[in-house]
């Protein structure tokens, strides 16, 4: 069960598959919180709810099946267990997930909780309302922490790619 065998492409192909839905899914958020700011309110919140929900529902089980397959090629390949690339690799995805659940969705479902207020809060009666300066202040701090997962995984895919020793 090496490499080009049925099983190995198999595993293989799902591999890319969960990787396409996974890191797909949340690739683009930045392009849909930029849409969604040129919004109403109200058009804005269902943006971001449907935008968390396959981030953070969907998305998110692709992301740990794209690990458990990689690890499944790891095992059935011609790679040692001991080659720097694959634990690189994996340190880095770890650090990703912990940059993902420790800071950066739980700012995203803040901004969401900020939005909800606006929306239930109504037009703005002279002035910006308290929310808008918190919701520009997290939307940059998660466009940063996107910008770091963004390179991460572009780091992941160069090691994958080149295998370098």
């Amino acid at each position: 069960m090496g490499v080009g065998s049925f099983p190995y492409n198999l595993v293989l192909l799902l591999h890319i598959l969960c990787a396409i839905v996974g890191f797909g899914g949340v690739i683009l958020n930045g392009v849909y919180a930029a849409r969604a700011r040129q919004l109403p309110p109200e058009q804005n919140l269902a943006v971001m709810e449907v935008n968390s929900f396959v981030s953070m529902k969907v998305a998110e089980i692709f992301i740990y099946l794209v690990a458990i397959f990689g690890l499944g090629l790891v095992s059935m390949g011609d790679w040692s267990w001991s080659s720097l690339w694959i634990w690189v690799a994996i340190v880095l995805y770890v650090l990703s997930l912990g940059v993902s659940h420790g800071a950066l969705m739980p700012a995203a479902r803040k901004m969401l909780d900020l939005q909800r207020e606006l929306v239930a809060a109504g037009p703005p009666a002279g002035g910006p309302p308290p929310q808008a300066a918190q919701l520009e202040a997290l939307g940059k701090r998660v466009g940063g922490l996107s910008m770091v997962l963004n390179l991460s995984l572009v780091a992941i895919l160069v090691l994958m790619i080149w295998k370098p020793s």
